[in-house]
């Protein structure tokens, strides 16, 4: 089965694991009792993470666990500070010890993935819980929705951070969301819409997206790079055989993502509210597909792309980087992008790549403020720079993206060298023609606060 697929047999049991996530959360709606309910949560996280990884994957994970619910045991007042720097620390030394990112590219598998989500959700915790401390008044809104009055006990932490698997691939989600879920707080008191409708749609949606993957990845792979025809190319093919591997695989990630979202969806954690009478289901939604292939501006897509990791980034590095009364800026965008390449690994690729990012967005909202600048009048133009700010997000997008799926440095360099660096040269450009030509703001704002 594995060979008929194209996988080796550690990421063929792996995926098995991953779907069998749904079933396994459609049970947790059976499970009586709040205790039992994160018994279970706890327990079949265990399991499951055993079953794909081996044992030494759930001695890994309590190494993060434990760590950050000591810190807001002991020293509540620095617990977010202290488990932001600990889960990054042991999450860097297991990235450097294991080099997870080659063993991926030759067909193997390891915990570290899971690692990499569970990481985010034990430092959100104590921050919320460091939050809890603060006064109201001097918090954001996403904190004093977020923050944690009073310390959840071990069982409520370990089956947050386990939760039916949920912590293979995301998404991440709040500890306050996770308390409130298992109590029937919040916005699940009383009857529940029914799930199986989203699911459906989710499970359908995955489906189609590893079809996809596996009749497209085949045809690109990553190794045409460094191989000599792909220097013999001319630069128009070249270009164009980096949009196609980029836009093969993130066809991957499209269905990892899919899978999980039926997972969060079917347990009723994926509820999200209602708006104009329908059940709302994004709790879970981790990508919006068409959004991240037909983004009209870079800025977008953190929006559209790995949206909770994004949210996370936003609300525990970047928001917390602005200092109160001051506009945020380069640095954090640039900062926030470092964390995110750290928090993926320490291959030059990786680092390579969100400091791209970084230039492709800033050079992205160069064009916007140009385009928000011109008058109703003149819709051609208007009409000419909004393509031009697609265009460019698909070039740099998919150019910027090879560092992130090829990792070395060499690889990278060889494959960025081959179309003349484009997409680093572009941003660059567009910063400085920025830092020059500097139209007057519109009256309206509004467009420009989304992005």
């Amino acid at each position: 089965m594995a060979a008929a697929i194209g996988v080796s047999v550690p990421v063929l049991r792996f995926l098995l694991c991953f779907v069998a996530t749904i079933p396994v959360s459609f049970l947790w709606r059976f499970i009586p009792g709040r205790v039992g309910k994160n018994l279970y949560a706890a327990g079949s996280g265990v399991i499951l993470s055993y079953l794909s990884f081996g044992f030494s994957s759930n001695l890994h994970f309590l190494v993060p666990i434990l760590l950050g619910y000591a810190s807001m045991l002991l020293f509540r007042a620095k617990c977010g500070i202290i488990t932001f720097f600990l889960g990054f620390g042991y999450l860097i030394g297991c990235h450097v010890y294991y080099m997870s990112g080659d063993a991926w590219k030759e067909g193997g598998i390891d915990a570290t993935g899971a690692l990499m989500v569970l990481t985010l959700k034990v430092i959100s915790c104590a921050m919320n819980y460091n939050d809890g401390l603060l006064k109201e008044e001097d918090l954001r809104e996403s904190q004093k929705k977020n923050r944690l009055i009073k310390l959840p006990s071990l069982i409520e932490y370990i089956g947050y951070c386990l939760c039916c698997g949920s912590h293979f691939a995301g998404p991440v989600y709040e500890m306050k969301d996770y308390l409130e879920w298992t109590e029937s707080k919040g916005i699940w008191a009383g009857p529940l819409p029914s799930p199986y409708l989203a699911t459906l749609r989710a499970f359908i949606q995955a489906a189609f997206c590893m079809g996809i993957y596996l009749y497209l990845s085949p045809n690109y792979p990553l190794t045409r790079f460094t191989e000599p025809i792909y220097q013999e190319w001319g630069f128009w093919k070249r270009l164009n055989y980096q949009f196609m591997a980029g836009f093969s695989a993130r066809w991957k990630y499209y269905f990892i993502w899919s899978i999980s979202e039926a997972s969060i969806i079917i347990s009723g954690l994926g509820f999200s509210g209602w708006k104009d009478s329908k059940p709302r289901w994004d709790r879970a939604k981790n990508v919006d597909i068409a959004g991240v292939e037909f983004a009209k501006s870079s800025a977008e897509l953190p929006l559209v792309w790995n949206i909770q990791v994004s949210t996370w980034l936003r609300h525990y590095v970047y928001d917390r980087l602005v200092q109160k009364g001051k506009r945020p800026g380069f640095f954090q965008l640039l900062a926030t992008q470092t964390v995110s390449a750290v928090w993926h690994g320490l291959y030059p690729g990786y680092i390579i790549f969100f400091v791209q990012s970084a230039l492709m967005i800033a050079g992205s909202k160069v064009i916007y403020r140009w385009q928000q600048a011109v008058p109703p009048t003149k819709s051609f133009l208007k009409s000419v720079l909004t393509f031009s700010n697609f265009a460019y997000t698909v070039l740099v997008l998919n150019y910027s993206c090879v560092g992130f799926m090829v990792l070395s440095l060499r690889e990278t360099l060889a494959s960025y060298g081959s179309v003349y660096y484009i997409g680093t040269v572009i941003p660059i450009v567009l910063l400085i023609l920025g830092s020059v030509i500097k139209p007057s703001r519109p009256l309206k704002s509004k467009a420009r606060k989304e992005q």
